[in-house]
């Protein structure tokens, strides 16, 4: 399951009582917005043992990728490999405020996405997830970018198949198939047992 601020207390022990064996949860936005409830969010998905981590909803027409990843770390994103956490996120996506690549070029795109990385990288020795689609990777970063060797996929695609996945992955870590469902907020299946889920909540690597 993924949830942000829109789901306000989640009932973690009912979500893990209802087949919940993981979790992202939503920390930041661009550097102006901190989720008010992802400290019962992060620590109470813990509590109730489920694999936890944050991510940050990119803006990249408001300021770099560095000084997002440097906000999102300072504000709830961080969490090392003790287990429990999984590496964090960055959701890049439709904006819902404007243009559907903020008004950036393919390679100011990737020049974005790799210092957010980079920085998160650089900070918290963990490469993170890349959230995305592959129809919005396409358009917006024109497919110059590989970065299937570090940062693992998240894929969201609305249909009974995860269907065709952003160049240049050839498997895809998490899968949002639905935009509701049984559990609270999203829907997502990880693509591996929970012996591999833990084992990436357990290395910095």
């Amino acid at each position: 399951m993924d949830v942000s601020g829109h789901q306000g207390v989640v009932d973690w022990a009912a979500a893990y009582d209802g087949g919940a064996r993981f979790a992202y949860i939503k920390a930041t936005e661009s550097t102006t917005y901190t989720n008010p409830y992802s400290d019962q969010q992060f620590n109470g998905a813990a509590e109730a043992g489920i694999l936890r981590a944050a991510y940050h909803f990119a803006l990249p027409d408001r300021s770099d990728g560095a000084t997002q990843a440097d906000y999102f770390l300072d504000n709830g994103g961080g969490g090392g490999a003790d287990g429990r956490t999984l590496p964090p996120a960055v959701d890049m996506e439709y904006t819902p405020y404007g243009a559907t690549c903020y008004g950036l070029s393919h390679a100011e795109m990737v020049g974005w996405v790799k210092d957010f990385s980079d920085t998160v990288h650089a900070r918290t020795g963990r490469w993170p997830t890349i959230y995305t689609s592959t129809t919005w990777w396409s358009q917006c970063t024109g497919d110059l970018a590989d970065m299937s060797s570090t940062n693992s996929l998240w894929v969201a695609g609305y249909a009974p198949a995860v269907g065709p996945l952003p160049y240049a992955w050839s498997h895809y870590a998490f899968w949002q198939y639905a935009s509701s469902g049984t559990l609270v907020g999203d829907q997502n299946v990880f693509n591996g047992t929970y012996g591999a889920l833990q084992a990436l909540a357990g290395s910095a690597a």
